[in-house]
């Protein structure tokens, strides 16, 4: 048995004990197997109470959005970090056949979409201890809308083109528009997969799709994009959601009309300017999104206020003056925007902002086309207009109030 250098024992003691030196270590190597059994079984139980106590303390997983309401899920509950929008056509035969077909990939979509949110679709891929984290929205486009007669708000209308637009026609427009959102990437891209395999069976054909992300954002707090800067600060409370967003009562009050573009960014351009060359231009600070006539984040920005030589605090060709609300007496649109990043040289926003008229898109980006700081850095690529649905009760469809 080994012992300590100053505690070593004298052989003659060991003798008087009656144990030979062969029976001594024979007892230790016992004992200190018995030990270490033992010193085993307490850390064990010291490891089960700290793995009991750390399951006890976490949260739980959050609950399942549910995809029944009176609006899509897709824009009432929180922004989830990745997207994926797709478009669908319906090849045309005639108007009778072509509703039928619409109400056929409608419910599609709606049982195929509303079991994905409850987590009870039959597929070994989305089987997990959680919930999912999904949300979804649909919309038809203005050319299915007119071509069937469908009960649509009057304003539902394709975008004229602007300046400076290099639209690819086979990344935009289409007669149903889909988006996607999710937690995670897995359940996106199989939920999406199954969405597009459902339609298809019930008539559709796809048409062009599109994949986006957000980075991570603490709760409560505005996302960045690939700019650098907060995007999405002066979107409209409750209040003025309900006078600019949301349809006006009727069959329509539940919907909204969506304008998706696709911007591509020039990042590295943009990040070679100074610090406050990119301030003038956006007319906010990158570190904390305050306007440059504010304070705090969500401040006002005061368009009008100037320096003493009489030159505005917030330039005339910034970005966000040219699109302030006090522009176009207080009118607003609720963006939801994400990133997207096809490669080094194809990376931007894709730009998804929902209003009552999407005439407010027109008179915003014409200014912004004609005097924009920001345009040598962004250039429009694809856009697509959508009547998005009211949302659909348990056991009903989406697009039930088309056919009114």
């Amino acid at each position: 048995m080994h012992t300590e250098p100053g505690n070593a024992q004298e052989p003659a003691r060991i003798a008087a004990t009656g144990l030979d030196r062969r029976s001594l270590l024979t007892a230790g190597a016992v004992l200190a197997a018995g030990i270490g059994t033992a010193a085993e079984g307490v850390v064990s139980s010291v490891r089960a109470s700290r793995r009991g106590a750390a399951s006890s303390a976490a949260p739980p997983p959050p609950a399942a959005i549910s995809f029944h309401g009176a609006r899509q899920a897709g824009l009432t509950a929180p922004q989830l970090p990745v997207t994926q929008l797709f478009s669908l056509d319906l090849p045309p035969t005639s108007a009778t056949a072509d509703r039928e077909t619409l109400r056929t990939v409608l419910e599609a979509l709606t049982r195929t979409l509303s079991t994905a949110a409850a987590g009870t679709l039959p597929d070994l891929r989305l089987r997990t201890d959680d919930p999912a984290r999904l949300t979804s929205l649909v919309g038809v486009g203005p050319a299915l809308a007119s071509r069937l007669g469908l009960n649509v708000p009057g304003e539902l209308a394709d975008l004229p083109p602007y300046p400076g637009d290099r639209l690819d026609p086979a990344r935009g427009n289409g007669d149903v528009l889909v988006q996607l959102c999710a937690a995670d990437r897995w359940t996106l891209t199989v939920v999406a997969e199954l969405a597009t395999t459902a339609a298809r069976a019930a008539g559709a054909v796809p048409r062009w799709t599109q994949s986006g992300f957000l980075p991570p954002t603490p709760p409560g707090t505005t996302a960045r994009n690939l700019f650098g800067f907060k995007d999405g600060t002066a979107n409209p409370d409750d209040e003025a959601a309900r006078q600019w967003v949301w349809g006006p009562p009727g069959a329509h009050e539940n919907g909204t009309i969506l304008v998706y573009r696709r911007i591509r960014m020039d990042v590295a351009g943009f990040a070679a300017l100074p610090e406050d060359r990119q301030n003038m231009t956006i007319g906010r600070r990158s570190g904390d999104g305050v306007p440059l006539t504010g304070t705090a984040e969500h401040d006002e920005p005061d368009i009008y206020a100037k320096h003493p030589d009489g030159s505005y605090v917030i330039p005339a060709t910034s970005h966000i003056r040219l699109s302030s609300p006090r522009l176009d007496r207080g009118a607003r649109m609720l963006r939801r925007g994400y990133s997207y990043d096809d490669g080094l040289d194809d990376r931007g926003l894709l730009f998804c902002a929902f209003m009552r008229d999407p005439a407010l898109f027109t008179r915003v980006q014409e200014r912004l086309a004609a005097r924009d700081a920001l345009s040598p850095f962004v250039e429009h690529q694809a856009s697509a207009v959508a009547y998005v649905l009211p949302g659909a009760a348990p056991g009903g469809t989406l697009g039930e109030q088309l056919w009114a």
